[in-house]
């Protein structure tokens, strides 16, 4: 059997160690698009370019796939994953926003990065400041394969949870009429196995994992019960996860590479 070959980060690099969980995309996928499109150009794009208003959960799934595929494809896996998003971000662009704009692209990137932070740490276990540290410059590397130059990413975790805070409390970031409209696909998407009422413990979850201006803003229902469920949700879902073989649990195991073809069909 041939050697693997080498990806752009080692097994045992925490960037791969957090993404792996299989939990993060479903309890923090819907916080990520919420963020995305919280942002009003970020709206226009995925509005007015893609089938996201009928098929919003493909733009999560596509978005995981690419993620999955810089972070454990080999060298060529991943690159051949940035250089196909870049194509596409190529030919998005409209009244006043392009894809390629280094500052939205910033911006998605980093709902990306800060999401899997929040979701890992609530859900499955905390980081050492070290830990946390290293996963944000390991992920400035996915980002740069995207079009965004290393000098324009906030040099420091701190600094990038300022910046962060900054896009939300009074920045670019704020909720207009279409995003509301978008997330309503987002938190009712159409699924013809799964009745509306089964999203509602996701509604819970991501009102939670939130920010609170964006809970607020989007219209999230957060009164005392939901603010129970979600203690709940905090107290009980690590301990089932830490008892979850990583079989279930993880994808790819260690050790497994990740095929762009695969995750693409």
């Amino acid at each position: 059997m041939a050697a693997m070959r080498s990806g752009l980060f080692v097994e045992d690099s925490v960037i791969r160690r957090v993404n792996r969980e299989s939990v993060l995309p479903l309890l923090g996928g819907m916080r990520a698009l919420l963020m995305q499109i919280a942002h009003p150009q970020v709206a226009a794009g995925v509005d007015e370019h893609s089938d996201f208003r009928r098929h919003p959960v493909r733009r999560l799934r596509r978005t995981l796939l690419m993620t999955m595929a810089i972070v454990f494809g080999d060298r060529d896996t991943a690159r051949a994953a940035a250089r196909a998003v870049n194509q596409v971000h190529a030919r998005v662009r409209g009244e006043g926003y392009q894809a390629l704009d280094p500052d939205l692209l910033l911006w998605v990137h980093s709902t990306l990065v800060d999401t899997a932070l929040v979701t890992y740490e609530t859900f499955v276990q905390r980081l050492a400041p070290h830990e946390r540290e290293d996963f944000y410059q390991e992920s400035k590397l996915p980002g740069e394969l995207l079009g965004i130059a290393r000098d324009h990413f906030p040099e420091r975790l701190d600094d990038f949870e300022a910046y962060i805070d900054s896009m939300i409390t009074g920045g670019s970031v704020k909720v207009d009429a279409r995003s509301l409209e978008l997330a309503r696909e987002i938190r009712r998407p159409r699924l013809r196995l799964l009745p509306g009422a089964a999203m509602i413990p996701f509604d819970v979850v991501t009102a939670g994992l939130l920010h609170p201006v964006l809970r607020e803003q989007f219209e999230l229902p957060w009164g005392r019960g939901h603010q129970r469920a979600f203690g709940i949700a905090v107290k009980t879902l690590p301990r089932l996860l830490a008892l979850t073989p990583s079989v279930v649990r993880v994808w790819p195991r260690p050790g497994q590479s990740v095929n762009l073809k695969a995750v693409t069909s």
